[in-house]
């Protein structure tokens, strides 16, 4: 596992940027934030749990095998995979975002068309119950062949339903549940038994839903922790659930999580990238005025982390008439519109926009070449005679350049490859900087709670 790096360089501006002394200062000035949270870090009323949440969960994995919570997700997600084909995971807000940031990011891109022997037997996964959308429910149903009223006979025609939400009451999940809820009854033959066993619930311990299930005879039901909510979720069962059930290594993923936090407590101010990104951005909010925050990301992999990180900022943040328009994209697919949009337009006057780039630096796969044909004629930037990944590169810095010039202040946020460790550390990184940044501007609501 290598560290992500932050490059505030292009933030360094004395025109329409910050300067490092000004940088330094603020980081010394959120350490004292980081120290309280660390020292509060169990503190539930204080929306801090998400912070040693990875740690006590591999904690007591440590401490028993089959009793702990991953323990018993382990054996359940592995006998998943043995009996269904397909998992429909119901879930709004977080609880939706950030599971499909985790699967979009760790998981191979166009799984669900991948073949069962190529999926290695793991299922392929649908996520609905975050909209009232009619067409899309129903698609979903017809896909299952809910509207053939039969039971499954095998596993390729079997599905679960994973449910996720803390208190039971959000009206999109609970809309959509009573549907699929009712299609897998149907599946089961109204097998009680069977429906029990392919109905997986996470939420709160004193939830409507809980309640609900019990009544049904679900016994294995997983528990949000109190003192994290959406999005802060992601990497407690709320997004581990789904995870497991398609075979993503939990235990690495909460591994970075926990790195992220050891360095978060104790690397210096001035190498600590939680405390620079935070410093770095907010100065960029109050000194400049800058109330647009993109983050681009140039990885199609994590076009879902930059929905989840979205709503992490705007619930986070935008209290009490305070915080950022918070903005999400990928490149290269949009960089001829909303990079012309950042370069020359939008309040152009004003300039009003500060750009996160996140930038993974190896690829999953071999370096595809592109292959120039006789009657080609080169690119652009050339990238005929480059492969994809160089390509890229040279369009990353071909766009901060233009940025620079254009008087738009960025920074580069270098992720060294997107797996479970590397995902971990970004989650809890961003999660870590959004409360310290939340509580040096003095939002009164718990921010993580």
């Amino acid at each position: 596992m290598s560290p992500l790096r932050f490059d505030r360089t292009g933030a360094l501006n004395p025109n329409c940027g910050v300067d490092s002394e000004q940088i330094n200062a603020t980081t010394l000035q959120l350490a004292k934030i980081r120290d309280e949270m660390m020292s509060g870090a169990l503190d539930l009323n204080a929306g801090n749990a998400f912070v040693r949440g990875p740690d006590e969960l591999l904690a007591s994995y440590a401490a028993d095998r089959r009793g702990s919570v991953l323990g018993r997700l382990f054996k359940r997600a592995s006998y998943m995979h043995t009996i269904v084909d397909r998992v429909v995971m119901l879930g709004s807000g977080g609880s939706c975002t950030g599971a499909k940031a985790i699967l979009e990011s760790c998981c191979q891109p166009f799984w669900n068309e991948l073949s069962r022997a190529d999926r290695g037997s793991k299922p392929r996964i649908y996520f609905g119950g975050n909209s009232f959308d009619n067409d899309s429910m129903q698609g979903l149903l017809h896909l299952l062949d809910a509207h053939k009223g039969k039971p499954a006979s095998s596993e390729f025609e079997r599905w679960a339903l994973v449910v996720i939400d803390k208190n039971g009451d959000t009206p999109e999940t609970s809309s959509a549940l009573r549907q699929f809820l009712a299609a897998l009854q149907s599946s089961t033959g109204l097998d009680r038994e069977k429906l029990v066993e392919l109905f997986v619930p996470v939420t709160g311990q004193n939830s409507r839903l809980h309640e609900m299930v019990t009544q049904i005879g679900s016994t294995d039901i997983y528990p949000i922790p109190e003192g994290v909510n959406d999005p802060f979720s992601v990497l407690s069962v709320a997004g581990l659930v789904p995870a497991a059930m398609l075979g993503v290594n939990v235990i690495e993923l909460l591994q970075g999580a926990v790195a992220m936090t050891e360095h978060f407590a104790t690397a210096p101010p001035q190498e600590n990238v939680v405390l620079q990104y935070a410093a770095t951005n907010h100065l960029l909010e109050k000194q400049r005025g800058l109330a647009v925050r993109v983050l681009r990301l140039w990885s199609k992999a994590l076009e879902p982390f930059g929905f989840w990180y979205d709503q992490l900022v705007s619930e986070s943040l935008g209290k009490e008439l305070a915080g950022v328009a918070q903005i999400s994209m990928v490149k290269t697919s949009d960089l001829f519109s909303r990079h012309q949009q950042h370069r020359h337009a939008h309040r152009h006057a004003n300039r009003d926009t500060a750009v996160n780039n996140i930038i993974v630096e190896e690829v999953r796969f071999d370096a595809l070449p592109v292959q120039k044909g006789e009657n080609d004629v080169d690119f652009k930037f050339g990238v005929s005679q480059e492969t994809l990944p160089q390509a890229l590169k040279r369009v990353i810095a071909a766009a901060n350049e233009e940025l620079k010039l254009a008087g738009r202040p960025s920074t580069n946020l270098l992720v060294p490859r997107v797996d479970e460790l590397h995902m971990g550390q970004l989650f809890q990184m961003m999660m870590l900087a959004t409360v310290v940044e939340g509580r040096f501007m003095g939002v009164k609501r718990a921010v993580g709670g």
